[in-house]
């Protein structure tokens, strides 16, 4: 079944890419939730239409991320943790943490388009993370975990 995605969806697309999904998927989840449509005729005309209309905002959003790249490229954080004498963390780092500590540096990055290379991060030392900032483009975020 062929469908078109109305919002990013992981390890399947982004928004307005033509997919092939197994008939069930479709049929019962993606399309109830209205997360997709069916790909035919008339919605492939009206995808093609609203992309071109599209392109032109896409780009402005590219080169603004692209800017924010460059400026985030060679910055890194620290995040401070209580940890044991071990250097384990009581708890862990999770990307909530390192999402505040760098919009403390002003930049403006959501948690979800931080993704980290463990899950949770449970001792001390340097990490880095991937932050999505446009589909095209992702940075490399160094930061590292110390000992409060």
């Amino acid at each position: 079944m062929e469908i078109i995605l109305l919002q990013d969806i992981n390890n399947l697309g982004s928004k307005d890419d033509i997919v092939k999904v197994k008939d069930g998927y479709g049929r019962n989840y993606l399309i109830p939730q209205k997360m997709a449509i069916v790909a035919n005729e008339s919605t492939k005309k009206i995808l093609a239409e609203n992309i071109k209309q599209r392109a032109h905002k896409e780009a402005k959003l590219k080169e603004e991320a692209l800017a924010l790249a460059a400026q985030m490229e060679g910055k890194s954080v620290t995040i401070g943790a209580k940890t044991s004498s071990s250097g384990k963390i009581f708890g862990s780092v999770n990307t909530i943490q390192l999402a505040e500590a760098i919009n403390a540096l002003g930049f403006n990055i959501d948690r979800k388009q931080i993704r980290l290379a463990e899950d949770n991060i449970k001792e001390v030392g340097q990490f880095t993370a991937k932050i999505k900032l446009h589909k095209e483009v992702i940075v490399d975020f160094n930061f590292e975990v110390v000992s409060e």
